[in-house]
């Protein structure tokens, strides 16, 4: 979802940007006007996020999936394993790609728990020749978030932030590499941003691509090649209205607030589970079930018709799941909620 404020401006502008007679979407990304975006959108961000000046910033194509492959390359720097820590679907992913450059350590795991929580950090059990230390915040399927920053000393830590990204403010210093696709709290699909500590740039391992190096994006303003400027562009109008929303602090208040509203009504229902340790739930993807799983097609044909959209869970886990990034207005929590209850009284 995207802000309809965001919306309506980018609209305003879709046919002739500022007065100059194009779309953004015609722009060369080297003409100055796109590069005023550009540099704005970097500069919002910045702003917001409070990034360190030794950090560089990239706005690059290929997904966070693509990272899962671009840490190693650019991170192992002459070592020959990792850590991460596996706490769901998009841990999994990540650790099966990292598999084909290094040995990979898996430092903690709660797949015996089917990721229903984070290990204790007390538990991980490190390699101290690890190169870096990979987790995500936010696992987006099984709604498990991380409510802490791990403490790994001099070992840079790694973050696939891409369903938690500018939902509260976060302290970027204590991260090497944090990495986040678009599309939950930036912006369209098909832009990646990745922010990198600057002494971590420039030893890829050999063979890596131009086009897979940080070193490539970093010296050339992410511009090495053909970005893609629309959905950077949007990404700008985002970061703006994030500003005028009160910043990350005014983000993370509104955002506490609709998660813990949705939990308390599923936790005193008799209809609807969460599955999750209350101590790691997410604020972004609530994930529920019913009593009866054979009224799950009844719930979402009806919900549907209510206007609510997109609840049906992830195949690999089934259910429903309530996605409620940042655009998502406490409204809209507040029409899932009321539904929730009428189908309930209707068909317990």
């Amino acid at each position: 979802m995207l802000p309809a404020e965001v919306l309506e401006h980018a609209a305003s502008e879709m046919m002739d940007w500022h007065g100059c007679g194009m779309s953004v979407m015609e722009m060369s990304h080297r003409g100055k006007e796109f590069v005023s975006i550009a540099e704005k959108a970097e500069k919002d961000l910045r702003e917001i996020m409070n990034i360190p000046g030794n950090y560089k910033v990239l706005f690059l194509q290929g997904g966070a999936t693509s990272q899962f492959a671009m840490v190693p390359m650019n991170l192992l720097r002459g070592k020959k394993s990792a850590d991460y820590i596996n706490t769901g679907q998009w841990s999994k992913k990540a650790i099966a790609e990292a598999r084909r450059y290094c040995n990979v350590n898996v430092a903690a795991t709660s797949e015996a728990d089917n990721f229903m929580n984070v290990p204790p950090q007390s538990e991980w059990k490190h390699n101290p020749d690890a190169a870096y230390v990979h987790y995500t915040p936010n696992e987006t399927i099984g709604g498990v978030e991380f409510h802490f920053i791990p403490e790994t000393g001099s070992v840079p830590l790694v973050a696939d932030m891409s369903s938690t990204i500018l939902s509260r403010p976060i302290d970027v210093s204590k991260f090497g590499v944090i990495y986040a696709g678009a599309q939950k709290n930036i912006g369209p699909a098909g832009l990646t941003i990745v922010i990198i500590r600057e002494d971590l740039i420039g030893e890829a391992v050999a063979g890596t691509p131009l086009m897979f190096s940080y070193k490539t994006h970093a010296e050339n303003n992410s511009m090495y090649n053909t970005p893609p400027t629309y959905a950077w562009y949007i990404a700008g109008l985002v970061f703006e209205w994030i500003k005028n929303k009160g910043g990350l602090a005014g983000m993370a208040g509104i955002n506490k607030r609709k998660a813990e509203k949705l939990y308390a009504f599923i936790d005193k229902s008799d209809m609807y589970r969460n599955p999750v340790d209350p101590a790691c739930r997410s604020w972004m993807n609530v994930p529920f079930t019913l009593k009866n799983p054979d009224l799950d097609g009844r719930f979402l044909e009806q919900a549907k018709t209510a206007g609510l959209a997109a609840l049906k869970g992830h195949r690999s886990v089934g259910g429903m799941r309530a996605s409620i990034y940042n655009a998502m207005p406490e409204e809209g929590v507040d029409a899932l909620i009321a539904f929730m209850q009428e189908f309930e009284k209707k068909n317990i």
